[in-house]
């Protein structure tokens, strides 16, 4: 686990965090968390991204892609695509379980892991050449950090 620098600060905001939900603005993938001290911390992703738990992928930034079985021609600007449909279900996993951060890595490359109890892991991989931001976390009115730093 990375404990200095940026890894160190992603972790000091999230350990201990309650995983709360999961959903997108336009096609940038959050999650919300509930602090210990009752803060709301966040993560917003603008690269690709999984949850998985114990060893199975939950969701995924892809399924933005892909409408729901008779969903029609505007089913991304309706929220009714697989990614829509898997976060209510993901959701409602998470208000019953109620997992907390139990750690946080940040790669060399702007790798992020974000571990939760129960088995539930948050993977996100920058994919960008370019100074284009990835991701962030923070929490509601403080400071931000995240991929490339310089771009937060």
């Amino acid at each position: 686990m990375t404990t200095t620098g940026l890894g160190g600060e992603v972790d000091r905001i999230l350990r201990g965090a309650v995983a709360r939900s999961v959903g997108r603005a336009v096609d940038m993938g959050i999650v919300e968390f509930h602090g210990p001290d009752g803060e709301e911390a966040m993560i917003h992703m603008q690269c690709p991204f999984r949850i998985v738990r114990n060893g199975r992928i939950l969701l995924g930034s892809k399924d933005m892609r892909y409408a729901q079985k008779g969903a029609g021609p505007h089913a991304f600007d309706e929220f009714r695509m697989i990614y829509d449909a898997r976060t209510v279900t993901l959701n409602g996993v998470l208000g019953q379980l109620h997992p907390r951060v139990d750690g946080v890595t940040v790669g060399e490359t702007g790798e992020l892991t974000v571990n939760w109890e129960q088995g539930f892991r948050l993977e996100v991989f920058p994919d960008c050449s370019g100074n284009i931001e990835a991701w962030r976390a923070f929490v509601r009115g403080d400071a931000h950090y995240g991929f490339p730093p310089e771009t937060v």
